[in-house]
């Protein structure tokens, strides 16, 4: 809604409230009523909000409205019968939009609200975002130092050490199944003319979403994607047959110009980076390179402790292409999907324009949804960009591209994974790995010759040598900043060239060497169990 003056603030939600609750008490009944464009434009010009609403999104003569009570107003439906059908209600947060995304167009208040047909349903609901907001990645953030976001560089993060820890665990994992995989990992420009995307079709359809500048009085643009450019690196010269599939990886930094509105910590930047691989194949090859791209991410989506659910999207209504193509591609990834073994479901007309894809939905600790991965195939851009292999019979021909992401985006993986794990790393992935706490001074050059040697082993290790803390208090502090290893050292332990471990969960293991500890560390960290438990 717009407002001339003043907006919508917190402290209006009781009110907000106290009206819905007594339109459900009065079961004001929802009637579809259909009008004609001319009827409608009458009936709403008081609001040109409205106006412009029906000028620019109704196309044909007649559309639908929907009345309950005094309000009528555009919908498409469906709804409930009657306000009454809802038993209990919630005003949950509100915040401010432009009109259609446009930063220069009118400020537009948003209230959001949430209803149920029964009080269990809502108790649940309550529960759940109580967990979640325990499990807030931007709250951790902070807490455990990893990131943080400034406005004088709004949606790009700035990775603190403990936060850089994390990423770059996760890309050398990613890069270490690259070599495993027949991956070969590229590195290709930032920015470019925008005569690319011109090519690429991204500029007729994405430009408003990309950062544009001049450079010599050619345009340019900062790339939201890395495709057009391994396009480019593709077709530098002659490739043959023999050489496909031509496997490439990057993790280029990518910006999109999302709205200020639309950002939200590390699941909405600006700037970002993904896993991002290209393959570049034969038409006959397809089916052997979905199943590879399906095994890679059963693979990382195992280790994480996710679940998720395939859909294969086909043909939508607008495509570009032959139909004897798209079928035979859609029948490819069919055969794809059905010899991985994995459970899958048809979701028809929802590919993409350029090709079908396969769409994963994977789901935290918490069950919530969220799209990261991506298997797309596409034949658009071989066609806009020329691409041709020599074929065996000396002909030229068109690759296939598979657009291809497991992780999707670090960032917003990060953020999901602090959530999946509620910020108790598990230690293969923790910033935190082990703690050396000495039970007084004297022992401190002991705490700091063991961090020296598991450091040098590749253990995340810290030592706590503040003399003003008791011991306890270092153990406290090194459980609450989640440590999954406490090492106490004294006397005992010097002497003998031994440590005494526990956990930030409080459980005591008890006396080993160190370099007992050493091996039971490095084995558990290479075997990216989720649970720490060493053996």
């Amino acid at each position: 809604m717009h407002l001339d003056e003043g907006s919508v603030c917190e402290s209006d939600h009781t009110g907000i409230e106290t009206i819905m609750k007594g339109i459900v008490k009065e079961k004001q009944p929802f009637q579809r009523l259909e009008m004609t464009k001319e009827d409608l434009l009458e009936m709403f010009k008081y609001n040109e909000f409205k106006v412009r609403i029906i000028k620019n999104k109704v196309h044909t003569p007649t559309t639908t409205v929907y009345r309950c009570g005094p309000l009528i107003d555009l919908c498409r439906g469906p709804h409930v019968r009657n306000t009454g059908k809802i038993k209990t209600l919630k005003v949950t947060k509100n915040s401010s939009t432009y009109w259609e995304g446009n930063a220069e167009a009118e400020s537009l208040q948003r209230v959001y609200g949430i209803s149920f047909p029964d009080n269990k349903l809502m108790k649940e609901w309550r529960i759940f975002q109580e967990e979640a907001a325990k499990r807030d990645h931007r709250k951790i953030g902070i807490q455990q130092e990893l990131f943080f976001f400034h406005e004088l560089s709004a949606g790009s993060c700035f990775w603190l050490p403990k936060g850089t820890i994390i990423r770059n665990t996760l890309q050398k994992w990613i890069q270490s199944e690259y070599l495993k995989r027949g991956f070969a990992e590229v590195v290709t420009p930032n920015m470019y003319n925008t005569k690319l995307w011109e090519t690429s079709g991204h500029w007729q359809h994405y430009a408003e979403n990309m950062f544009s500048f001049d450079v010599e009085k050619e345009k340019y643009a900062l790339k939201p994607m890395n495709c057009p450019g391994h396009c480019l690196l593709f077709s530098h010269r002659p490739r043959s047959w023999r050489e496909l599939p031509v496997r490439l990886a990057d993790f280029g930094v990518l910006h999109r110009n999302e709205l200020s509105g639309a950002l939200s910590g590390l699941t909405r930047v600006r700037r970002f980076q993904q896993d991002d691989a290209h393959i570049f194949c034969t038409s006959e090859q397809i089916v052997d390179e979905i199943r590879g791209c399906l095994d890679f991410m059963e693979a990382i989506y195992t280790v994480l402790g996710f679940t998720y659910e395939l859909e294969l999207s086909t043909r939508p209504a607008k495509y570009l292409g032959e139909l004897e193509v798209w079928d035979d591609a859609e029948s490819r990834l069919k055969e794809a999907l059905d010899g991985s073994g994995a459970t899958w479901q048809l979701n028809p007309g929802d590919g993409a324009f350029y090709g079908p894809k396969i769409d994963i939905t994977v789901h935290d600790a918490l069950r919530r949804p969220f799209q990261c991965a991506t298997i797309q195939l596409d034949f658009q851009l071989p066609i806009r960009f020329e691409l041709t292999y020599n074929a065996p019979d000396g002909t030229e021909k068109r690759p296939v591209i598979v657009h291809r992401a497991i992780l999707g985006s670090i960032e917003r993986m990060t953020g999901i994974l602090t959530e999946h794990f509620a910020g108790k790393w598990p230690f293969w992935l923790s910033p935190r790995q082990v703690m050396v706490v000495p039970v007084m001074p004297m022992f401190n050059d002991y705490a700091t010759e063991l961090q020296r040697k598991l450091h040098l082993q590749g253990i995340v290790i810290d030592t706590d040598l503040d003399d003003g803390s008791t011991l306890n208090k270092k153990v406290r502090n090194a459980q609450l900043a989640q440590y999954n290893f406490i090492f106490v050292v004294g006397e005992k332990e010097k002497t003998s060239g031994t440590v005494n471990v526990r956990t930030r969960d409080n459980v005591v293991h008890g006396e080993f060497s160190v370099e007992d500890i050493t091996e039971k560390l490095i084995r558990l960290r290479d075997s990216k169990s989720n649970v720490d438990v060493l053996e």
